[in-house]
């Protein structure tokens, strides 16, 4: 485990704390970088997007997706979480709070921004960090590479359309042009890059340089991450210390997601007896957003300053202090969860992958 990934939370609160700062002092210079766009896309949020999952992009094996057939349970878990129930609970949490319960605090069209913020992240499954929940939950890594791979396959096809149902839904107009550019520009384009990589080094017969070569790009995905944190707080500095109260408005529906969906996940596992080392990382990955996908979509659709993009960015705030304290919850107890799927077996007696 890498100094990044062990203090991971703060990391990214030290870079929370300095956008909001920065974005205070020095808000020109976040005029400046906002205004650098193409085609409604930031082309400096874009640049360190692509920094970030590049590298995650390069450690997907699609040749391990042949290997589903012997463990499907997981991947089905996943899989039903991630498109079947996810997308469809944050999408009527967003309409519960911000339509009903918080009416009377949020004027209507800004309450329409948060709730389209929060159907993005609710359909952009955990890609980037997937990794790090699942070796913090000593998950099995070949599996995790399984459905990771299989998620990214689903969400070039199945982003734009459910996030366009949605919307749709929701009374929220859905430009179809701008949503399935930044689908091929945040998804298809560095998965493609990732894979023509992986298959070149691959081919080469260089695994050893493989590594090497990823182990070199991760120091950059974290530069990648951080800075996009910086940058997505400093864009929302004034906004957060003008109306702190929204983001607690917006924290309390994507907490009850984040727990919510994770107990559903950890209790399907149970009752499909999956061993601890495929129920973890696939609860986590159910779990989890990928937020740097929803974070670009939400900019590139309804602007920076937007409450759609501020609702994303509560996203980044909620979802790593939320996601680690399920970790601790998965590994504390992981002796219990694997009495309970095997009966009156001991704990170590497990079954392979099921």
């Amino acid at each position: 485990m890498g100094l990044f990934e062990r203090y991971l939370s703060v990391w990214v609160g030290l870079s929370i704390v300095a956008g909001v700062l920065l974005g205070n002092l020095f808000p020109t210079i976040f005029v400046t970088v906002a205004s650098l766009e193409y085609a409604h896309v930031n082309l400096v949020i874009a640049l360190l997007i692509w920094v970030m999952i590049y590298p995650m992009m390069v450690q997907i094996d699609f040749a391990a997706v042949k290997d589903v057939s012997k463990s499907p349970k997981g991947l089905w878990l996943t899989l039903v979480i991630n498109w079947l129930v996810k997308p469809f609970t944050m999408a009527f949490l967003g309409w519960l709070f911000f339509n009903v319960l918080f009416i009377d605090w949020v004027d209507p069209q800004t309450a329409t921004e948060y709730i389209a913020g929060m159907i993005l992240l609710g359909v952009a499954p955990c890609t980037a960090m997937v990794f790090v929940w699942s070796q913090l939950t000593k998950g099995d890594p070949n599996y995790t590479l399984v459905q990771v791979s299989v998620n990214d396959l689903i969400m070039v096809v199945a982003f734009a359309p459910i996030c366009a149902f949605l919307l749709g839904v929701s009374d929220i107009e859905v430009p179809w042009e701008t949503l399935l550019s930044s689908v091929f520009l945040y998804v298809v384009l560095p998965l493609v890059a990732g894979v023509l990589t992986r298959r070149r080094l691959v081919k080469k017969g260089e695994l050893d340089s493989l590594a090497q070569f990823i182990a070199k790009l991760k120091p950059w995905s974290m530069v990648g991450l951080l800075m996009t944190v910086v940058l997505l707080f400093g864009f929302q500095a004034q906004t957060i210390l003008n109306e702190p109260q929204n983001i607690l408005l917006i924290a309390i529906p994507l907490l009850i997601q984040t727990y919510g969906i994770f107990f559903i996940a950890y209790y399907a596992a149970k009752r499909l007896k999956l061993s601890h080392k495929i129920a973890a990382p696939a609860c986590m990955i159910a779990t989890s957003n990928f937020f740097e996908l929803a974070v670009a979509v939400a900019i590139s659709l309804f602007g920076l300053h937007s409450g759609a993009a501020l609702a994303t960015v509560v996203g980044v705030l909620v979802e790593v202090p939320v996601m680690l304290s399920l970790v601790a919850f998965v590994n504390r107890n992981r002796a219990k969860f694997e009495s309970d799927i095997n009966g009156n077996e001991q704990p170590t007696q497990l079954r392979s992958a099921e």
